[in-house]
């Protein structure tokens, strides 16, 4: 069983991390803004898993090499002991270089 939890923790966080990656690199692209990165985000997410794991879903920007960076970052609770016990705080992030226009 403990296996099969650490299994569940693991295939959510690496599905967030997929799709905060993504969703990152839907807002980079010039013209595209934070909605579309957010609105990306959360259909991978609910696709993939549960509304239940795109309830927390922050988009920013941050200074990278003299450039401009897309973060998406996700946050939820991950049940550890069977689908009712206790959850563990899974937060991720994913970020793409923000295109500028020439």
């Amino acid at each position: 069983m403990g296996i099969v939890q650490v299994g569940l923790v693991l295939h959510v966080r690496n599905t967030l991390t997929a799709a905060a990656s993504d969703g990152a690199r839907a807002a980079a692209p010039v013209g595209a803004d934070s909605s579309d990165a957010r609105t990306r985000t959360r259909s991978i997410i609910t696709t993939a898993l549960s509304d239940h794991y795109a309830r927390d879903i922050t988009v920013g920007k941050e200074s990278v090499a003299g450039g401009t960076a897309v973060v998406v970052r996700v946050s939820a609770e991950v049940p550890a002991l069977g689908l009712f016990g206790p959850s563990v705080p899974v937060r991720v992030a994913g970020r793409a270089l923000q295109e500028e226009e020439p």
